[in-house]
């Protein structure tokens, strides 16, 4: 009993000592904790700027891109019509961040009714709190408003690919008309089906940053499009397909080098994240893969144009470059460079003859804008099968069969509705004149088309 009594004696004043010692150490270790949270606060704040940042920084460059199509088409296309396609280009940026801002992202993106039917909402919502990305422990990792941002410049891109392959012959209007339909609802809805969740997403369809949800989207609302409106004035005329040169080669050229610079925002974008050693890795290697796979597509398609033709091709070439951009944009991370330059250099060899076998079937595509985008956007994402380890080729096919199947069969039904209301072909005096003076009232190089 002593025993006991003594032992419960040292236990008491123990346990006395240990709670004074907690006392006094108590604000030092919660001022420590205190410390370690705000550090750990700030590192999260730190993160979340610099990713959002960066998504802010290469959605300023996809914008670019935007002048990198007007460029590129201003060139290709006859002095008469450059004024119109500069007009389309402008209008159909702004067009685009408007649709998508009021209703096109919340399709893509917002709350939906299933995997194959998306929701119908308007306008933006608030962007994170600071409490609430704190919270999130990092999860959250950029701003809602980049997100937007670097979101709708690629809507942008894909109507811009509908712009070159109608020039020349259509009605403005009617162009823009085309592109509230396209921005607006066309485009976001495949978009859902992959990016936003939907159904191809679920299946297992790749597609890193858009050769086919962004380029063989475009192609195949051009394709509708021409299909519609036919050929220029000249074009096929005595049996024969007729060159139409464009009128200025360095301003095609220029557009193509934005273009490429662009890029490195369109692919090292969509990696979504930087902020961290092995995200900043995988944004090199996607810079790298993208800017070899165009240097192969440009020199496969200008070694080919010399066989083919017996001279050096510069639009050939040109094209070969977007060729191997639009290849390599279905999965830029997982192959080495090596591999990256052989899918653009495929890309460059099959430019060629699909921009060959689409004229001879007389389909006029004054820009190769269904070749380059369209041909080698399915290419890009049958690549994705022997590049990616999660790839599948019946996958990757079911996809490309959607977004063709889907941009093509509605962008139809609009090219004729809007054909039967307002008309899509300006008149065979018009087109001689020059859509420029029909259009717009201007002329883009009046010292040298006018008396």
């Amino acid at each position: 009993m002593k025993n006991s009594v003594t032992m419960n004696g040292k236990t008491f004043w123990g346990g006395v000592v240990f709670l004074s010692g907690l006392a006094l150490a108590g604000p030092a270790i919660a001022e420590e904790a205190a410390a370690a949270s705000s550090v750990a606060d700030n590192l999260i704040q730190l993160a979340y700027s610099v990713d959002t940042f960066y998504f802010l920084m290469s959605g300023a460059l996809v914008m670019w891109m935007a002048a990198g199509f007007a460029m590129l088409e201003a060139g290709l296309v006859r002095g008469k019509n450059t004024v119109e396609i500069l007009t389309k280009n402008v209008a159909l940026y702004a067009i685009a961040c408007l649709m998508y801002l009021i209703v096109g992202y919340n399709i893509m993106y917002g709350d939906a009714v299933n995997s194959f039917i998306p929701g119908l909402s308007f306008f933006l919502g608030p962007d994170n709190g600071v409490d609430e990305v704190l919270k999130s422990g990092g999860e959250t990792y950029y701003s809602n408003m980049s997100d937007f941002f670097f979101q709708v410049v690629f809507v942008a891109t894909a109507m811009s690919i509908v712009s070159g392959a109608v020039a020349e012959r259509m009605k403005l209007w009617t162009f823009l008309a085309f592109a509230v339909v396209m921005t607006g609802f066309i485009y976001p809805v495949s978009g859902y089906w992959k990016w936003g969740g939907g159904f191809l997403d679920a299946l297992g369809f790749l597609d890193f940053a858009g050769s086919g949800l962004v380029h063989l989207c475009g192609a195949s609302a051009a394709l509708a499009g021409v299909l519609v409106l036919g050929a220029r004035k000249g074009k096929y005329s005595g049996g024969k397909i007729n060159a139409i040169p464009g009128c200025n080669l360095p301003l095609a050229t220029l557009g193509t080098f934005i273009l490429w610079l662009g890029w490195f925002g369109f692919n090292g974008g969509s990696e979504l994240k930087i902020s961290n050693i092995a995200e900043a890795n995988a944004v090199s290697m996607v810079f790298v893969n993208t800017n070899t796979a165009a240097a192969g597509g440009l020199v496969a398609a200008l070694l080919l144009s010399r066989l083919w033709f017996g001279k050096a091709d510069l639009t050939m070439a040109l094209n070969g470059a977007l060729a191997g951009l639009v290849a390599i944009t279905a999965e830029p991370l997982t192959p080495t460079p090596g591999i990256a330059t052989m899918i653009g250099v495929i890309g460059g060899l099959l430019v060629v003859p699909a921009i060959i076998f689409i004229d001879k079937a007389k389909i006029d595509d004054p820009v190769g804008a269904i070749s380059v985008h369209g041909v080698v956007g399915t290419w890009g994402l049958i690549a994705v099968a022997f590049t990616n380890p999660d790839g599948s080729l019946i996958k990757q096919l079911i996809g490309i069969g959607t977004i063709f199947g889907w941009t093509f069969g509605t962008s139809l039904i609009v090219w004729l509705v809007l054909k039967a209301v307002m008309g899509v072909r300006v008149s065979e005096e018009e087109e001689m004149e020059g859509v420029d003076i029909a259009e717009c009232g201007l002329d883009a190089y009046p010292e040298f088309t006018r008396d």
